[in-house]
């Protein structure tokens, strides 16, 4: 009986830690929920003319070679050195072809600089690109 017990115990922890988001385990404690607005979303807000701006955190390289409309570069690489340039009135929206952990740096390095107008492009650059959206190009 003693050892059902233990891998119910066992097994309830191990559910309950995947039931939480992995940024909840964090060594420095909580962090904050990446805020996302959806690649439709956006596309109608530029579409409409709706203020914002948007961000590029790729390469400049990648950048270069094609980017979401009326995007600025300020690659990931730079974003500590650069973040004056990154408005703290309107709708901010970051995006890139990030690795796991990569868009979450991007928008927490800016929210512990104060900035509550910023968001993430859902599914960044590829899932703009996968729905045919329009792009600037070289």
């Amino acid at each position: 009986m003693a050892r059902v017990l233990r891998l119910l115990v066992i097994g309830g922890c191990w559910l309950v830690a995947a039931a939480m988001p992995a940024s909840a385990t964090h060594s420095l404690g909580p962090l904050p929920v990446v805020h996302r607005l959806s690649a439709e979303y956006v596309q109608e807000m530029l579409a409409a003319g709706k203020p914002l701006t948007l961000i590029d955190v790729r390469p400049a390289n990648d950048y270069d070679v094609s980017r979401l409309p009326q995007a600025r570069s300020v690659p990931l690489s730079e974003l500590r050195k650069r973040q004056p340039e990154v408005p703290r009135v309107g709708l901010v929206i970051l995006y890139c072809t990030c690795q796991p952990g990569e868009e979450w740096h991007a928008y927490e390095l800016l929210r512990v600089r104060g900035y509550r107008n910023i968001v993430m492009l859902a599914g960044g650059f590829s899932d703009w690109l996968n729905r045919g959206y329009p792009l600037e190009v070289r």
